[in-house]
């Protein structure tokens, strides 16, 4: 199962990466495309979710590395109240090849 690092760019410029186990955040998450705070929250929460569940049924247990990922994200998001907050994705890369 192929994981997968989201690189990010927050309202205040400031970059991070969030790392999912499962290739099933590119059905939520497009490289170069900038969510409203809000909306990449609740992508954020669908994706890595599903991400946790896949490797349930390929290990037998929920990942917690996807679970930690997603609560860094939730830590992250707080720090910008503004209304009109968006965090853009800068990239998504597997196993060194990175899509933008």
């Amino acid at each position: 199962m192929p994981a997968v690092n989201i690189k990010l760019r927050w309202p205040d410029g400031k970059v991070s990466t969030a790392y999912s186990p499962s290739t099933v955040v590119f059905e939520h998450f497009k490289a170069g495309h900038s969510y409203p705070l809000a909306d990449f929250l609740s992508r954020a929460e669908t994706a890595f979710n599903a991400a946790s569940e896949r490797v349930k049924q390929v290990h037998g247990f929920y990942c917690s590395s996807a679970m930690d990922s997603l609560d860094g994200l939730r830590l992250l998001a707080r720090q910008y109240p503004a209304r009109n907050a968006r965090v853009e994705v800068l990239g998504l890369s597997t196993q060194g090849a990175e899509q933008v």
